[in-house]
């Protein structure tokens, strides 16, 4: 009750208690009977604060939530339920084959992928799906994936047409020789135009002394046959006017190759008189380094021996008489020594030159202090030596097997490779004789004069008291023909085997640049020089 005397309609919401009355306690007492119910006294200033609480307290309960939703009519219909999709079937493992080997192919891995439950396999020799197949879909049939080593899956750029083509054409054929080196010692450049960047390649040198046929030889084994007019040949041969005046036809170096990447080096005759001459009487300024005219050519023939010594597979050295002497020792000084021509301490040209020739450069990485291991990877090549101009009593056995034991004696000092290389006894050139005849067979080979050719088509016949029988038969030569043993003796020199001439293998283009660098350190060799201050 308030002061009033009025009730408070407030007081009998939440906040309301409910008290006894208290015996002896003191205040206003509602006297309505037992069940009459008495209210505190609560002052004013609380009382506002009950009405403020309450009034907040109501306001939270009472609110009014709100629902947003469209109208009836524009209500989409309920959506339905999708169906479960149905469980995948359990993957299995994939399945390695293994295909048979192929003739020149190893075994090659196939997988494929195995199907689903309850299907058969398929054969395992059908083929591949398309590669546009969609991810989702389940192959059929195994998927084979087989990969090349060294290929890509980029697939590879369009080539130009005109590209493909020249690189299809064969190399450019050389119609006669260029200069390697010219008449003044100097490289040239040219022939670089007509090598190519492949390895296989062959290098066939020559050396010989002064109208041997050094020239007709490389010729005949390089791109002419017998049958054509010698002013057409490869290599210039010496004219009949050149031999009349006692010149030389080949001066420097000269080079061809063949549609077989076969390299010819024809060279100027070695210790050449003609040359001597031609210094002498045209009053040539020698180089600072010598002192005289025949120094100068000796030197010469020493650095083009020891250049083809360092860059030819093969070096033949041709001679039109056996034996010259002064193509195992130098000239000058084998006038000096003709009362001992027969001493092993002669000097010999041929052993002289590889004496000065440069050695084989070997790799960075090995070490050049040890002595045997330069020993072990120095490089020396087939030394062949070619009997020109041969005649009928050289062809004999008992002549044959003499000039086999007098060269190997001349040589027995040498590293070159001068013997086991090549044989005629092995090519059927004396059917007659065991392949053990000779004790130490060389790399010797006899050919023949080739105008001898057109004198055995008119042999002597038998006299007319012999049996007619007889005059139908050819007359007899003591040797095969001359195209006959130049064929046998190409086939020998082609099949020979080509050594490494350096640490690395070499192309045609690389053998080139490794040539020009040795014929600079030829020139520029220590042992030449002092050898030739030696001399003088």
């Amino acid at each position: 009750m308030s002061e009033s005397g009025h009730s408070q309609p407030g007081l009998y919401g939440i906040e309301r208690r409910r008290r006894w009355k208290e015996p002896g306690s003191g205040g206003p007492q509602n006297l309505s009977g037992p069940g009459g119910r008495e209210r505190d006294y609560i002052a004013p200033w609380e009382r506002e604060r009950r009405d403020a609480s309450e009034e907040t307290s109501t306001s939270v309960m009472q609110k009014t939530p709100i629902i947003l939703s469209k109208p009836p009519a524009e209500r989409p219909p309920p959506p339905t339920a999708p169906a479960a999709p149905p469980a995948p079937a359990p993957l299995e493992k994939p399945i390695v084959l293994m295909k048979p080997r192929e003739e020149g192919k190893g075994p090659v891995a196939v997988t494929g992928a195995s199907t689903p439950e309850g299907t058969a396999p398929p054969p395992p020799a059908a083929p591949a799906p398309p590669k546009g197949e969609k991810e989702g879909q389940r192959p059929t049939q195994p998927v084979y994936q087989i990969q090349n080593r060294g290929m890509g899956t980029a697939a590879p750029a369009a080539m130009d047409p005109v590209v493909g083509q020249a690189k299809l054409l064969p190399p450019e054929r050389m119609k006669h020789s260029i200069k390697l080196v010219d008449d003044q010692m100097n490289w040239c450049d040219s022939a670089i135009e007509y090598l190519l960047d492949q390895t296989d390649v062959l290098v066939v040198g020559v050396l010989g002394l002064q109208g041997t046929g050094k020239s007709m030889v490389m010729s005949l084994l390089s791109a002419n046959t017998p049958e054509e007019d010698q002013r057409a040949y490869v290599f210039r041969a010496q004219s009949a006017e050149m031999k009349e005046r006692g010149g030389n036809q080949t001066s420097g170096i000269d080079f061809f190759i063949t549609q077989e990447r076969i390299v010819f080096l024809d060279t100027q005759p070695i210790l050449s008189p003609s040359i001597l001459d031609h210094l002498i009487n045209n009053d040539r300024k020698l180089p600072p380094e010598y002192n005289l005219p025949h120094t100068y050519v000796e030197m010469q023939s020493l650095q083009i021996a020891a250049f083809l010594f360092t860059v030819c597979h093969v070096v033949i050295v041709v001679q039109d008489w056996f034996t010259d002497l002064s193509l195992y020792r130098p000239w000058d000084l084998g006038c000096k020594c003709r009362s001992n021509s027969h001493s092993p301490q002669t000097p010999r040209f041929l052993q002289t030159a590889e004496m000065v020739k440069p050695s084989t450069p070997s790799p960075s990485h090995e070490s050049s202090s040890s002595s045997g291991s330069d020993e072990g990877t120095e490089y020396y090549p087939h030394l062949v030596f070619l009997q020109n101009k041969a005649r009928r009593e050289d062809f004999c056995p008992r002549k044959l097997r003499q000039m086999h034991l007098m060269i190997d004696q001349l040589m027995a000092h040498s590293h070159l490779r001068y013997k086991g290389t090549l044989s005629m006894l092995q090519c059927n050139v004396f059917p007659g004789l065991p392949p053990d005849f000779l004790d130490s067979e060389v790399n010797l080979f006899l050919v023949p004069f080739m105008d001898s050719e057109a004198e055995s088509e008119n042999p002597p016949r038998a006299g007319p008291s012999s049996s007619p029988l007889f005059s139908l038969l050819p007359g007899y030569r003591g040797h095969p023909s001359f195209q006959s043993l130049v064929s046998k003796l190409r086939s020998q020199v082609m099949s020979m085997a080509r050594p490494q001439l350096s640490h690395t293998i070499l192309t045609e283009k690389n053998w080139f640049h490794y040539a020009a660098r040795i014929w600079d350190g030829v020139k520029k060799s220590s042992a030449l020089a002092e050898y030739s201050r030696l001399l003088a």
